[in-house]
């Protein structure tokens, strides 16, 4: 019985120790945090691209401390998930069609490309019209980037400032409908997916923009 047990456990042991290497191999990045900015230069230059660039990747790094995630992956996610904007936005439906071959010219794998492109599921771009997210990861990339555009009007509502916003102003916000109505609220609300309520998802987002305040032009 004892020899049963020991079998048992070592055997538990090498399938736990799989699954950690597993996801160390999944979540490598073969390219830095230098390195993907240097990349963003190469097809973007418009100011408020970059912003909300920075903070996508603020918010997802944040998020992902709070959900226990790699915070480095979720961070490199949030900063090249619109990598080819600058390229396709004077023609919006050809948004993320470039996007795959630029990163994987860069080493990234199809598991990160996808995350990336999933970002448009329900858009006219990319043939991602009637696509759906299904991955906790692909949530947390829509919402993430979806809430900054939400966070810096209101801050610039405020005179530009957002270092007492608190989470009750922003949620006020999100209920108008007419405030910032090209954001989505439904894609705001998948972050509810992620096994957080809507409230920790604003105090972190905002959390994190605060951070980066004088990074993004605001106060």
């Amino acid at each position: 019985m004892l020899q049963k047990k020991l079998i048992r456990l070592r055997r538990n042991n090498l399938h736990n120790l799989f699954i950690l290497l597993n996801i160390i191999f999944i979540m490598q990045l073969p390219i830095n945090r230098e390195q993907a900015i240097e990349l963003l230069k190469r097809y973007n230059s418009d100011v408020s691209d970059w912003n909300h660039f920075l903070e996508s990747e603020a918010v997802m790094k944040e998020l992902a401390k709070k959900l226990g995630e790699d915070e480095e992956y979720f961070a490199m996610l949030g900063l090249l998930h619109d990598i080819d904007w600058g390229i396709t936005k004077n023609n919006s439906v050809e948004h993320l069609t470039k996007a795959p071959e630029i990163l994987r010219e860069q080493g990234f794998d199809d598991e990160f490309i996808n995350n990336i492109v999933s970002h448009g599921c329900g858009f006219e771009c990319a043939g991602l019209k009637d696509k759906k997210r299904e991955k906790k990861i692909e949530y947390a990339l829509a919402a993430s980037e979806t809430i900054t555009g939400l966070i810096h009007a209101y801050a610039l509502m405020r005179g530009k400032k957002i270092s007492d916003m608190d989470v009750s102003g922003l949620k006020k916000k999100f209920k108008d409908k007419r405030f910032a109505a090209a954001i989505s609220r439904d894609i705001v609300k998948e972050a509810e997916n992620l096994g957080i309520s809507l409230d920790e998802f604003f105090e972190v987002a905002i959390e994190a923009m605060k951070r980066i305040k004088n990074d993004i032009g605001l106060e």
